[in-house]
């Protein structure tokens, strides 16, 4: 996937997710879990920016696992509002589905970035 194309999925991903927060009941446990998840889910597509600008391979590959460390905890914090039943099934599969797709590209990038790495040492 290019970058354009991913900046633009990270960023509808993390519209989706505060879509979803403002749609959550009022309670302390749903208000706690909210800003964990806009939180982390919101700085998929910020960290993956910085690793677009980053100043090396090296620091591509340490900012690209930042991004794939936030997506994994956002699908943490979405996986818990769906076992405790704070929002519907019906609102969180698609965001789970594409939180996966966004770990699996992060992840397979990562690899391809290792291998370009060790493969440019003498």
């Amino acid at each position: 996937m290019d970058e354009i194309t991913f900046k633009e999925r990270t960023k509808k991903f993390g519209l989706a997710i505060i879509q979803l927060v403002e749609s959550l009941p009022h309670s302390k446990t749903a208000d706690v879990i909210g800003k964990q998840v806009l939180r982390s889910a919101t700085s998929i597509g910020a960290n993956y920016r910085a690793a677009c600008r980053a100043k090396s391979s090296p620091d591509m590959l340490n900012k690209l696992k930042i991004v794939e460390e936030e997506a994994d905890e956002t699908l943490y914090w979405l996986e818990l509002l769906q076992e405790a039943k704070i929002a519907p099934e019906t609102a969180l599969s698609p965001i789970l589905k594409e939180g996966d797709e966004l770990v699996a590209m992060t992840v397979a990038s990562i690899k391809t970035l290792r291998a370009k790495i060790q493969s440019s040492k003498p």
